[in-house]
């Protein structure tokens, strides 16, 4: 008999930048048939001064045409130049990168987290992951980078480590150990959402400080279980021959041997010595740089605003536009001190040719960024999100659930809404006025509702390419894939993601639901009922 040949269908591994190129056309294209058949949503925009609704009418522009094709031509160099995302992670790898050159990294892994249990260290990740939203996303721009380097050095999967600083930061994204960026924000629409229904209605800073800092170690014991027992066996062991070329040593006399690792050991000792106290003067002038009324203090407040919370996290802070420069500043003296402590650097210039070869396996990223960046630029000028979250408002507004059907439909409305909107900001600006009013009316109060933002928002934010950030993952999961000729895909990254975000979405749910039954504090005197 015949052997049969079974058919099998060619496997398309498409490069995310092909990706990138053709969802900009889908959408484009999408925007062409959503436009004709007249989509169009309207929600009511609160004015923070008046405290008055105004009602906004928002349809899907069409870019299929002349004018979307001349302006995707003409503000290509615009998009791609004020996507923050390129420019904070090339400060943050300036001082990474240094560090890396000089071996401060090689050794502090070495001689200190190689005797942590490889758990603890995927635990103390992700919860600083989770609580570096603290300030905006720097986690996505250093903790990514960083964490790869940590589990190679450690025999790790660095993939399992990108992964878990990026699922760390997107699915714990909102929850802190203190009051941060998120409340600077997010109360004043809360607020005066509020006083739609009550006039005198005051939402304090603090008001989700009890169930932010819960939530922040429950999502990283968590995600540590994900991690150590979904992630990290599906990726397998780390094959990268380069490395395994250089871990040939050359036959030398076992007495030479010896004096070489005592030479090494005393030079190491010194350098970590040196990181130590420039550790501790760059720590003294951070904070005070933190304080206000001091002489030459305050260097990154906002001295103009009237808040402490304000000078340290609004608008105009010095503290928030530059935290990102701060921390490759940190890494680069370290960096030095260590370098010179440990004679692995002789001058500038070996530094800088050392450092250089760190930052050129980013070529390929940057490219990746620009499509990335005219995808999510041509998708905003859509306004499909804008009308798919004004729908998600006016369903919550009509519905007649209470109590607990309402706090699911609500958490789930803004958890599918995140898919294509994934700034809360943006969000919660549409949301709020039909949200917290309609919560108040079910005796929910304001502060459960901005709790329930931050968890639908967490809940599927790691799981879009419309998450600006999610371009860095994409970019570093390729950067140390060892098959280059099979990238990893945008799809094959998000199936990456689904456990971390089914079994993490459950988890919010939870919480979210135990949190409203029991009753318990959402911050000092808040409660989720009124």
């Amino acid at each position: 008999m015949r052997d049969k040949k079974k058919l099998k269908l060619k496997r398309f591994h498409l490069h995310p930048v092909t990706t990138f190129i053709l969802l900009t056309g889908f959408v484009m294209l999408l925007s062409c048939i959503l436009s004709i058949f007249q989509v169009q949503a309207t929600y009511n925009r609160l004015n923070l001064t008046t405290y008055e609704l105004d009602k906004t009418l928002v349809a899907v522009e069409n870019l299929f045409n002349y004018d979307g094709i001349k302006s995707l031509i003409g503000e290509s160099a615009r998009n791609f130049v004020s996507f923050t995302t390129l420019s904070t992670l090339l400060i943050a790898l300036i001082g990474l990168s240094v560090a890396q050159a000089t071996g401060f990294f090689d050794t502090f892994i070495k001689r200190v987290l190689v005797k942590i249990n490889n758990q603890k260290i995927t635990f103390i990740l992700l919860l600083i992951a989770t609580i570096s939203s603290l300030i905006n996303e720097i986690g996505y721009v250093v903790l990514i980078p960083l964490s790869a380097i940590i589990f190679r050095e450690n025999n790790r999967n660095p993939l399992a480590g990108i992964i878990t600083a990026f699922t760390g930061v997107a699915f714990g994204y909102g929850v802190t150990l203190f009051v941060g960026s998120m409340e600077a924000n997010l109360v004043p629409i809360t607020e005066a959402s509020a006083r739609l229904i009550d006039v005198n209605y005051h939402v304090p800073l603090t008001s989700n400080l009890f169930i932010i800092i819960v939530a922040s170690i429950i999502l990283s014991i968590v995600g540590t279980v994900i991690i150590e027992k979904f992630v990290v066996p599906k990726l397998g062991r780390y094959r990268d021959t380069e490395s395994q070329t250089e871990e040939i040593e050359e036959i030398i006399d076992e007495e030479e041997l010896e004096q070489r690792k005592l030479e090494e050991d005393v030079r190491e000792r010194k350098g970590l010595k040196n990181v130590f106290i420039a550790t501790v003067f760059f720590i003294i002038f951070f904070i005070y740089s933190l304080l206000p009324n001091l002489p030459f203090s305050g260097m990154l407040l906002d001295m103009e605003a009237t808040t402490y919370l304000a000078q340290v996290f609004g608008e105009n802070s010095y503290f928030q536009d530059g935290f990102t420069f701060l921390i490759s500043l940190y890494f680069i003296v370290i960096g030095i001190a260590y370098g010179k402590g440990a004679k692995t650097i002789k001058n500038d210039k070996e530094l800088i040719t050392e450092t250089s070869k760190y930052l050129s396996e980013i070529g390929s990223l940057v490219i990746l960024i620009f499509f990335a960046s005219q995808f999510i630029a041509i998708f905003r000028k859509t306004n499909i999100a804008t009308v798919i979250t004004a729908y998600a408002a006016n369903i919550i507004s009509s519905v007649e659930f209470t109590g607990l059907p309402l706090v699911l439909l609500v958490l789930v409305l803004i958890a599918l809404t995140n898919l294509i909107a994934a700034t809360p900001l943006a969000k919660w600006t549409i949301l709020a006025p039909a949200v917290v009013p309609k919560l108040m009316q079910s005796n929910i109060s304001p502060e459960f509702a901005q709790f329930l933002l931050r968890a639908g928002d967490s809940m599927t934010k790691g799981f879009t390419p419309l998450l600006a950030y999610f371009v860095i993952l994409i970019g570093y999961l390729n950067m140390y894939n060892p098959n280059k000729k099979k990238p990893i895909t945008v799809g094959r990254a998000l199936k990456l993601m689904l456990p971390y975000c089914l079994i993490i979405s459950f988890t919010w749910i939870v919480i979210a639901m135990l949190w409203y039954l029991t009753g318990l504090p959402l911050g000092p005197g808040r409660f989720p009922t009124l």
